[in-house]
């Protein structure tokens, strides 16, 4: 079988490699899936470009946060042999041999079933993604979102996370304002999964920094962080909510309790790794239905073979994509 694996050189730098491997030299697992479809998430391309960016703790590593595919092996009497699942998070991709393999061995208690109203291809155009993205759009609702209230910002909103959570949003009725570094070449694509106005960052961000400012949004699907997120918190509505998802923008920010205890905002951190195997089928559920975006496909930047990974990662970490990167495996 052949997979991608990431290993390191004298140098300590990350290289790739498509290998022939055996079942046998996988992770430990009870269950062995015929991968079908995978994708590419901001966290797999920065473990398959930086030893030093803490995603992977030990290599080598066959790559790959989430796959989709048909169960050809299982002792567990809750997964059968012919069916088609979904697993994402836990140690995938990161301590676990991943999806960047035409099969995968995992443990029986990551496997998620393959909800009816999802195909395996459209699973992983979703993928962690999309599934990151529900969880940002449950803990608004969860909190008090309501679609004729003020909009909700959603930031990095031309990668996976972000134009998903824009048309999820957008489909439920909310005011969405889009914001992206790329506003001049990507208004058009925003516009179409249902952004209402499409903004820079510069134009979020206060001239001057203070603990509050006035109201502009009642929540905030942030897969950036930064230090700038201070400006965003300040301009919060009472009792407003931020999802905070990621880390591209850097892990560090300032800012002081005044827009937590005088306006109540809450700040949910949305964990995509460890999440209990009950609200993880959940989830998905509702990713195969309200919160299943239409035209799924349109999201798909590229529809990449194993072999075309690497270029892939070096377009994601130097910004130049829009959407999702599919990765085909044996399909459908």
């Amino acid at each position: 079988m052949k997979a991608l694996q990431a290993f390191l050189d004298s140098e300590g730098n990350v290289n790739l490699e498509l290998k022939e491997l055996e079942i046998q030299e996988l992770s430990q697992g009870n269950v062995v899936i015929k991968v079908h479809y995978s994708s590419v998430n901001y966290k797999d391309a920065l473990a398959a470009t930086n030893a030093k960016s803490g995603v992977i703790r030990e290599y080598p590593i066959v790559l790959g946060i989430d796959l989709s595919g048909e169960v050809v092996e299982s002792d567990d009497p809750k997964i059968k042999v012919g069916d088609f699942v979904i697993v994402t998070s836990y140690g995938l991709g990161v301590s676990h041999d991943g999806g960047y393999s035409e099969y995968a061995r995992v443990p029986a208690e990551w496997v998620v079933p393959l909800p009816d109203g999802l195909t395996l291809k459209e699973a992983m155009i979703l993928g962690t993604a999309g599934f990151t993205a529900g969880q940002s759009v449950d803990a608004l609702e969860k909190n008090g979102g309501n679609p004729a209230d003020l909009p909700v910002l959603v930031r990095g909103a031309t990668g996976g996370l972000g134009s998903m959570a824009v048309k999820m949003l957008s489909q439920k009725g909310y005011t969405v304002i889009a914001e992206s570094r790329k506003k001049e070449t990507s208004s058009t694509f925003l516009q179409n999964l249902g952004a209402s106005n499409i903004q820079t960052p510069e134009e979020n961000q206060l001239e001057k920094a203070r603990p509050l400012s006035s109201q502009k949004w009642q929540a905030i699907i942030d897969p950036v962080g930064g230090d700038k997120l201070a400006d965003y918190l300040a301009q919060v509505k009472e009792n407003g909510t931020i999802a905070l998802s990621g880390n591209a923008g850097g892990i560090k920010f300032s800012a002081t309790v005044l827009p937590f205890i005088l306006r109540g905002i809450t700040l949910k951190g949305i964990n995509s790794v460890q999440v209990p195997q009950e609200e993880r089928q959940k989830l998905w559920q509702r990713l195969a239905t309200d919160l299943k975006p239409s035209d799924l496909t349109s999201f798909v930047d590229q529809e990449l073979q194993l072999e075309e990974l690497p270029a892939a990662f070096q377009k994601m970490i130097d910004g130049k994509m829009t959407g999702r990167f599919l990765v085909k495996v044996f399909g459908e």
